[in-house]
């Protein structure tokens, strides 16, 4: 079967080429805040004619949202906007005005009530300081190199994987892959590349096919299964928990910035943000691991996995709770099983949410699902 799946490896980029990436994430920033301005001003100047009275066909004409009319009003205007825009690629802007287009997207149907879910804003200003650079490719030279050691992107030239692409390399040369796209973000620290690629997986059968297991999530023990085991909860956050106090305490005690006054934050501030958030990085790392282990073990063990349909979102309102619920990563352990039970041949089943699980469970007792 065809199915979407990403790779994601560590970079290890030059400066030249850490200041490349950055500048096309910056191109990215420009253009989505260019062309969020534009639709602001279209919006207010149409709301202000109707105001006036106005008929709807005399209005100031509406600007397109949708990624092809953001392209083509940014591309009239670029050479004004950033005449330097032949220094990077097309697709830096091209991440800017796509963001742009699904954040207008996303707010219209939640506003008109095609999405489900929490309501979702209006679309924001970018900052430079505060959003984490990331640039996508869609076309161009984007290929994996024969060592394996290497990727090529476009503009940005020949990158150094910090670990082998064996995998992906192998599937590519077999024909069972195609890259779709790249992605570049740095995330706690460190750069990344993560393809997205269209592959083909050989059909699987789980290792018991007729194996049904119940799967009761919780705080004291991460899991509970309907089989007896009980998976402890590892707390990564509480274990890091005074690593993390001590570099906030020496992060508070460094001269930081200051947009009132101008200031500009220190080396010492800059450095002591950068341990700060490689600790978070490492943290969410080693959830995150954890959580695949757990999930990639029941897809493929058993045929059939069933799941509470919890209200995490309701659940972490508890002020008591939030931290160790979100910790623990309940809603990624669900959505991690919905696809790794359809590549291993097996399914995941749902419970109400007012299924009595956790009474079923207790004391180790077998459930009947």
């Amino acid at each position: 079967m065809k199915t979407i799946q990403a790779y994601r490896y560590a970079i290890d980029l030059t400066p030249g080429q850490e200041r490349a990436v950055l500048a096309h994430a910056g191109a990215a920033r420009v253009a989505h805040n260019w062309a969020l301005a534009r639709v602001k001003a279209v919006m207010d100047q149409r709301a202000a004619e109707r105001s006036y009275g106005i008929p709807d066909d005399q209005l100031t004409p509406a600007l397109s949202w949708s990624l092809p009319g953001l392209r083509k009003a940014w591309n009239v205007a670029k050479p004004v906007v950033a005449p330097w825009w032949a220094e990077v690629s097309k697709e830096a802007f091209n991440t800017g005005l796509d963001a742009l287009a699904r954040g207008l997207k996303n707010w219209a149907d939640s506003r008109g009530g095609k999405r489900a879910g929490r309501r979702v804003g209006f679309p924001r200003f970018t900052s430079r300081r505060r959003t984490t650079p990331s640039v996508r490719f869609t076309t161009g030279a984007i290929r994996v190199e024969p060592d394996r050691k290497h990727v090529v992107l476009p503009r940005l030239g020949r990158l150094k994987l910090h670990e082998s692409a064996r995998k992906l390399a192998r599937r590519l040369d077999n024909g069972t892959a195609r890259i779709m796209s790249a992605s570049v973000r740095r995330d706690g620290g460190r750069w990344h590349v993560a393809f997205t690629v269209e592959l083909e997986r050989a059909e699987r059968q789980p290792a018991r096919p007729d194996s049904v297991v119940g799967v009761d999530i919780g705080i004291t023990h991460l899991a509970v299964l309907s089989t007896g085991e009980l998976v402890d909860n590892p707390r990564h956050l509480v274990a890091a928990q005074t690593r993390l106090r001590a570099l906030g305490r020496a992060l508070s005690r460094k001269t930081g910035p200051d947009r009132r006054v101008g200031r500009r934050p220190s080396t010492r501030w800059q450095r002591a943000v950068a341990r700060l958030g490689r600790a978070h990085a490492r943290v969410a790392n080693l959830r995150r691991d954890g959580l695949h282990k757990l999930t990639s073990e029941l897809a493929r063990e058993h045929g059939t996995v069933v799941v509470e349909d919890l209200h995490v979102t309701g659940m972490l309102a508890n002020r008591r709770l939030a931290k160790h619920i979100a910790d623990a990563g309940f809603a990624e352990i669900r959505r991690q099983l919905a696809y790794k039970t359809s590549w291993n041949g097996g399914r995941l089943l749902v419970a109400d949410r007012w299924y009595p699980s956790s009474k079923r469970l207790s004391g180790n007792r077998i459930a009947t699902w």
